[in-house]
């Protein structure tokens, strides 16, 4: 079992603009986390992976109107950064999901 690098700051572009309602970006990380917890139990199967990504990623979903009720959304800046941190989070625990793959499920 290996655990995540402990120096790499979740969406920390998202932190850093406050734009972001910072309790918001804590509940997106809370998501992500989800994925981090299990890739950290050892799980390397990919439709296990995949299956915790998209409950991960329909929960940001369903945060987007909690953003839009505090004048902020999931856009581009924010997309990029929650798609990178997913990306480092496969690529660190080498799991062979494409990003794009891994969040299929997001509408935003």
């Amino acid at each position: 079992m290996k655990a995540f690098d402990p120096n790499y700051k979740l969406l920390d572009e998202m932190y850093q603009d406050d734009y972001y309602p910072a309790f918001l970006v804590n509940k997106v990380k809370d998501e992500l986390q989800k994925v981090i917890d299990l890739l950290e139990s050892g799980e390397t199967d990919t439709d296990a992976v995949q299956e915790t990504l998209d409950e991960a990623v329909c929960g940001i979903n369903d945060l987007q109107e909690e953003f839009d009720e505090n004048d902020s959304e999931i856009e581009t800046v924010a997309r990029e950064c929650i798609a990178a941190t997913v990306a480092y989070i496969l690529e660190w625990f080498g799991i062979p999901i494409d990003t794009e793959e891994a969040i299929r499920e997001r509408d935003w």
